[in-house]
């Protein structure tokens, strides 16, 4: 038999990690399993669900990687299909029409509160008469319709990755399959829609361990075959609290925006729940393809750390980024943030780049790294670099190291430091003391990249400039 199993959002906001962790896991499996991964969109809630987040989510999808197989199939194209079902249910009385109103059902769920127990649908509608319901529909109510769950026993699922699980039945109601608008419910929905899609594995996250008994009861109602679940443990932030806003950017878009990459989220994403026997910590795709399998997820919850997400992201910039893309990158940050334009001599563009692959970890960090190599005038950064200024002889200094490198005629990063070398030696300078207000002469700031190939790329007029104009501040 094909695998076939399937990611399937509601597209009532943007794909968070959550969602995009399980469709990764849903991705990985399909393609170990040489299967098929199938796309679909459950738009059922017709109050929430937009057509910019449907867009959005497939843009996330495509940005990660995650290419499917077929779909993208919107759910509220089958709704015909989802009400003959319902109706074939309805005639085979596993399913009932209930007249009770939103204010009956409040009004029975705050008794029961009451009297400490379950507020579940007491079933009032299961076994009404053709008289009633012809005077409920006189009075100008729509029905739901309801499945009609039993009374006793348990209900058995073996998850492939929480293992055995018990639901006893005496604690489920009767619970809505059809809105009184005739659109299904999900629990309903996503059951008749796997059927059709001959969904294989259902791979999602363990807060749908409770919609499991339901939707089993609906497969055995209709003869289906069963797909095989899996709930992946959800995603907890830093403080164990459930993974939200405060925790940091939750929405794809969001980092796309930081300047991560689309590899470096899923080598992140893959290391949430699931793990190799040696611990492996940066993987290719392929990689993680061969060696995917559902046995090794977690069954407790995974913790997200910000911090090491940005630690891989850089990790991934430093080694596995090639240096013209890490350049094209590059550039539309500096452009956002009014750095270059498209006169900006693009050689220069790339020297500036490379200087920081080192210590970029987001290349959203880049333009606040890099700014001083664009900008006019040197900006004194903090209270530090001020200091630094200030100390005795810095004037004097400086003036003699702009005076030397004016006359400097090999401006490579070794002529630059053969120079400065020396001049310190003739004046008997200690290197931290010409070093240092040299780069915040140049830069504004007290820490960068090397002084000497900051210099360089500076380029002798720059640099002599930027040394002059701060002599003329002191």
């Amino acid at each position: 038999m094909t695998v076939r199993v399937r990611f399937a959002p509601s597209p009532t906001g943007y794909l968070h990690i959550g969602g995009a962790r399980t469709a990764l896991f849903n991705w990985l499996f399909a393609r170990n399993k040489k299967g098929v991964f199938v796309l679909r969109i459950e738009d059922t809630d017709e109050a929430r669900s937009t057509e910019e987040s449907t867009a959005q989510i497939l843009r996330s999808m495509e940005w990660l990687g995650l290419n499917w197989d077929e779909g993208p199939f919107l759910q509220s194209d089958h709704k015909a299909k989802h009400q003959q079902y319902a109706a074939q249910l309805v005639q085979k009385g596993q399913a009932y029409h209930c007249y009770c109103s939103p204010e009956e059902l409040e009004l029975r769920r705050k008794e029961m509160m009451a009297q400490k127990l379950p507020p579940k649908y007491n079933g009032q509608c299961r076994s009404l008469s053709a008289e009633q319901k012809k005077k409920f529909e006189q009075e100008g109510r729509k029905p739901v319709i309801r499945f009609r769950m039993p009374d006793s026993g348990v209900t058995k699922i073996n998850d492939l990755v929480k293992g055995p699980i018990q639901f006893d039945n005496s604690l489920l109601d009767d619970f809505v399959i059809l809105k009184s608008s005739g659109v299904p419910v999900y629990n309903f929905a996503v059951v008749c829609d796997d059927h059709d899609m001959a969904i294989t594995n259902v791979i999602r996250g363990d807060d749908h361990i409770s919609n499991t008994p339901r939707q089993i009861m609906l497969y055995q109602a209709f003869g289906w075959e069963l797909p095989e679940f899996a709930h992946i443990p959800m995603i907890l932030g830093p403080d164990g609290a459930r993974l939200s806003k405060r925790h940091g950017a939750a929405a794809l878009d969001e980092y796309i925006q930081q300047g991560y990459l689309p590899g470096a989220i899923i080598n992140y994403l893959v290391l949430l729940g699931w793990a190799t026997e040696d611990s492996q910590q940066i993987f290719s795709v392929a990689e993680m393809i061969e060696k995917f399998s559902l046995d090794r997820c977690a069954k407790n919850a995974a913790i997200f750390d910000p911090e090491k997400l940005k630690w891989l992201n850089g990790e991934y910039i430093r080694h596995k980024l090639p240096s013209e893309e890490l350049v094209q990158l590059g550039k539309k940050f500096l452009a956002e943030k009014k750095l270059i334009d498209e006169n900006t001599d693009l050689g220069y563009i790339s020297q500036v780049i490379s200087l920081e692959r080192e210590r970029i970890r987001t290349i959203g960090e880049l333009p606040e790294l890099v700014d001083f190599f664009f900008l006019d005038t040197v900006v004194i950064a903090d209270d530090k670099a001020r200091k630094t200024l200030a100390k005795p002889n810095v004037k004097e200094i400086l003036s003699k190291v702009e005076a030397e490198l004016s006359h400097t005629a090999d401006f490579s990063v070794v002529g630059l430091e053969q120079a400065v070398r020396k001049l310190c030696e003739t004046n008997n300078y200690k290197t931290g003391e010409v070093f240092h207000p040299v780069r915040v002469a140049v830069s504004g700031r007290t820490t960068g990249p090397g002084l000497f190939d900051m210099l360089a790329v500076l380029g002798k007029e720059r640099v002599a400039a930027r040394i002059k104009q701060t002599v003329e501040r002191l």
